[in-house]
């Protein structure tokens, strides 16, 4: 009898590669690499018995239950075809995608498209490890129809705000722009803090630096104070006062700068001595192993990862069997991760550092996939990190994890806080209001005397607050006792703004409002960078005013639509759909079709928009200057009332665009003119302007000349400037392109400058000048001279890598750095990005080249410029998924 063969179907191939090796030769393990239909992105991949229906642009039939179009891409056909020959072969199918609700749904598509006549079942397990494998095989479950629709529900829903909000900004703001369902909530979320920000009053104040003096019997024998009273009246710090500027309460002094440099006279010679010491226990508990969250916020502060980078090296991890499951909301750890996680304390710690039970911690998270596993080393027995042969980032992160894992079960870190109050008597010091004599100092500090988890694992913070093995090392002190002043300095302070969203704060804000799901945070933040909502300084995330133009649209006009808790409600619906306590048409139509008077919907907030002052939503007064910032189609400009306009840097953070940076980019307006002279050839004045691409200079041709007429131009080299061109120059860059000869074929090669710099042209070959200058000096002989070198790029032969960086971890193909027309740009061979202003071709990063790639997918693909009618792809219309036993498909809801 023959033995009988199952198909395993999983994401990755990498994943299938791993899982193959653990199944014998009865199982064929293959991959769908990733998704294999999804709903139609362009009119050209809508069937054409569609094409005619007024809902087929979305995709989606709101009027039929939302029923969607689904389609199989291009890039899929082939791999749809190889599975079904290989089912072909087989008695069963094993769907064995990601136990999420992405993955649920990745195997219900992939159950449609192959219309198996084979048992079906799924196969889910939370990390690659043979046991881990070998128990997924022996208990298959059925496909769990309650996490599809919620999948199903999550896109359909995407896909209508995306497809009727996103053409409203392309009318009222600029082309090309989009909106989503949490993508522009965290948007808002950005652009808020910005308004934080502009809106931000600064309050100075000063205090004393004091550092005291124990005397030279005590370690240590200096530590520092910080003045606290004085006469018996709190001295004011940056908490006491708010964003306005002003002191919130009356029962604090405020030090100017004299009374600061008057009471630090004073307290170099004043009598000092120790008037309390307290000492209270400490103790502090581990934190709970890592959610994908957590690792996301822990990877950002403590690796320097972006989201999308933390994700994509977890994904290698989880894909090559060292980590557990990395989507997931779970704080749960497995009887057999405790007792791995147990057994490596007492081996590299010793038993001490181990609590008498094990730790158990639950989840805070609503809605948490408890059946998933918290972050965590795989198998029974955690591979040390340096047992792993793992190297740079996914060491790093490997790491990072493997030391939380254990933190969490070891023993709680203890020892005491101390906090000394100091009581100073000085000569009589005039202050404003009043004289003072007295003074109370306070110095703080915290001493561990066990370490316990800290010895595995210290957190990061957000701000420049101080982590938990942080501490200043007090002397032993006792009341009485006489003390010294080492050193007083006056302080001056202003208060600070509050800060930018970092990446991993933001990704905290998202969960602390609900609002998304964990393993979206990172393509979320990847979108809002790459559609130049949001830009990177350092590492904080600062919005642009074209965010800013955005977020007061969708706020006037589409409010439920930015409101955080509406979206965090939403969110909640899908994961009631998720556990079958809601049905999907139901959220559906409310969503789209309105919930009574509480939510309109988003059918009448698009249909019954009324009139938008598309000018005035993309105007933003500064205070009362009369100085408008104004989002324009190209780019964004300061406009004065008298109509100067200048160009505002793309890089300017919107909170540093004060009133007289406004005046000084005004100095220089755009069309501004700068008459250069008379062009005695042709009669016409030549002047020089600013425009909105650069400086460039024109002629200015007479009134009766033809309509048809255009004015000679050109743009000023790099090196040159408004002030500095002259007549001369400007008639010798109108010139261009400078013939410079022919050659001996009698081809003509002309030097001219370009979008991408000054080059070469003989025919269709162009070849690359060093400098603008050449353009002007270069000879026949030397432009020949060029021409005979062999042609490295373009057609005639491909560039050689300047830098490897290894495989992606979205395509799995080898990603390089090289140099094209445009200048440098890194490429899988499928994708191309073309490097940023900041980037330095010498010493990019492989996760830098990474996060490009996937900035650049998130963009979409360019337009197509053809009007050649694509053929149709295959499609089905997925109905309301129905159940099919026994493969169980997503049933109607």
């Amino acid at each position: 009898m023959m033995a009988s063969k199952r198909l395993v179907i999983v994401e990755s191939p990498t994943k299938a590669t791993k899982i193959a090796g653990y199944l014998g030769r009865d199982y064929i393990v293959e991959s769908s690499r990733g998704h294999v239909r999804d709903l139609p992105t362009s009119a050209s991949e809508v069937p054409a018995k569609y094409k005619g229906e007024k809902w087929a642009r979305t995709g989606v039939n709101v009027s039929d239950d939302f029923q969607p179009i689904y389609v199989v891409s291009a890039d899929k056909k082939s791999t749809i075809k190889d599975l079904k020959a290989k089912l072909k072969e087989v008695d069963e199918l094993l769907l064995a995608t990601d136990g999420d609700r992405e993955g649920e749904a990745i195997a219900w598509h992939l159950m449609e498209e192959l219309k198996p006549k084979v048992p079906v079942k799924r196969m889910v397990f939370h990390e690659i490890t043979k046991p881990a494998i070998e128990e997924a095989v022996r208990n298959p479950r059925e496909l769990d129809v309650d996490l599809v629709d919620a999948q199903e529900t999550r896109r359909i829903l995407d896909r209508l705000y995306g497809y009727e909000v996103s053409p409203v900004l392309w009318k009222k703001v600029m082309p090309r722009l989009s909106a989503g369902r949490v993508q522009s909530v965290a948007t808002r979320l950005v652009v808020d803090k910005e308004r934080e920000r502009i809106a931000f009053v600064p309050a100075s104040y000063w205090d004393l630096d004091v550092m005291l003096d124990a005397g030279p019997d005590c370690d240590p024998r200096n530590f520092p104070a910080r003045l606290a009273e004085v006469e018996g009246t709190r001295v004011a710090q940056g908490r006491d006062f708010d964003a306005a500027g002003q002191l919130t309460g009356s029962d604090a002094l405020v030090l100017d700068e004299a009374a600061a440099k008057a009471l630090a006279e004073a307290l170099r010679t004043a009598t000092l001595r120790v008037g309390s010491v307290e000492s209270k226990p400490y103790t502090r508990r581990p934190y709970e192993p890592f959610r994908t969250t957590t690792m996301q916020q822990e990877a950002g502060r403590k690796l320097g990862f972006s989201s999308q980078r933390a994700m994509s090296v977890a994904q290698e991890l989880y894909e090559k069997g060292f980590i557990t499951y990395m989507r997931t909301d779970s704080v749960t750890l497995s009887t057999q991760a405790i007792s791995a996680a147990r057994k490596q304390v007492a081996e590299l710690f010793g038993e001490r550092f181990l609590p008498a039970k094990p730790r158990v911690y639950t989840s805070k998270v609503k809605n948490a996939q408890e059946a998933h596993e918290a972050i965590r080393p795989a198998g029974d027995t955690f591979q040390h990190p340096d047992a792993t042969g793992l190297a740079g980032d996914a060491f790093r992160l490997y790491q990072l994890i493997w030391r939380r894992t254990l933190a969490s079960q070891m023993a709680d870190a203890r020892g005491e806080s101390v906090s000394v109050g100091i009581e100073a008597a000085f000569v009589a010091t005039p202050l404003p209001g009043g004289e003072a004599s007295s003074a109370k100092l306070v110095a703080s500090g915290r001493t561990i005397t066990f370490p316990g988890f800290l010895k595995a694992y210290v957190a990061g913070t957000d701000d420049d607050s101080a982590t938990d093995d942080a501490q200043t090392r007090l002397p032993i002190l006792d009341e009485g006792q006489g003390l010294a002043a080492a050193s007083v300095e006056p302080a001056g302070h202003e208060t600070r703004p509050p800060a930018r969203y970092t990446e991993p704060s933001l990704v905290a804000k998202l969960e602390e409002l609900e609002i998304g799901r964990p393993s979206t945070y990172a393509s979320i933040i990847r979108t809002i960078t790459a559609r130049d909502y949001v830009f990177k300084k350092g590492s904080a995330l600062v919005p642009t005013w074209l965010a800013f133009a955005v977020t007061r649209l969708l706020e006037d006009h589409f409010p439920d639509l930015v409101d955080y808790a509406f979206t965090a409600q939403l969110e909640e619906q899908l994961d009631e759909i998720a556990a079958g306590k809601a049905k999907r048409l139901s959220v559906l139509t409310d969503f789209y079709f309105g919930g009574g008077d509480a939510h309109l919907g988003l059918e009448k907030l698009v249909t019954e928009l009324g009139d938008i002052d598309a000018r005035a939503l993309s105007t933003f007064p500064l205070g009362d200057s009369g100085i408008d910032v104004r989002v324009g189609r190209y780019g964004t400009y300061v406009e004065a009332s008298d109509g100067r306009r200048a160009n505002v840097p793309e890089d300017l953070p919107p909170d540093a665009l004060t009133v007289e940076l406004a005046e000084e980019l005004l100095s220089k307006p755009l069309d501004e003119e700068h008459q250069l002279g008379v062009d005695e050839a042709s009669g016409n004045m030549i002047v020089a302007k600013n425009g909105r691409f650069g400086p460039y200079v024109t002629e200015v041709l007479p009134d009766d000349a033809p309509k048809s007429a255009k004015p000679r131009t050109a743009s000023l080299f790099k090196s040159m400037s408004l002030d500095s061109v002259d007549l001369p120059t400007a008639l010798k860059l109108m010139s261009l392109p400078r013939v410079v000869g022919a050659d001996p074929e009698g081809n003509e090669i002309t030097a001219q400058n370009g979008r991408y710099g000054p080059y070469l042209k003989r025919g269709t070959d162009s070849r690359s000048l060093t400098s603008e200058d050449q353009i002007f000096d270069i000879s026949l002989d030397e432009a020949l001279a060029i021409y005979a070198q062999p042609k490295t790029r373009g057609r005639a032969a491909a560039a050689a890598p300047l830098k490897e960086f290894g495989p992606d971890p979205v395509s799995g193909k080898p990603v390089v750095l090289k140099s094209g027309r445009f200048g440098p740009y890194v490429t899988d061979g499928e994708t191309n990005a073309t490097l940023r202003r900041d980037d330095d071709p010498a010493t990019v990063a492989p996760e830098r080249a990474f996060e490009l790639l996937a900035e650049k997918r998130a963009k979409g693909p360019a337009p197509k410029r053809t009007t050649r009618k694509a053929p149709a792809k295959k499609a089905t219309t997925a109905r309301k998924p129905a159940a099919k036993k026994p493969t169980g498909t997503a049933a109607k809801k």
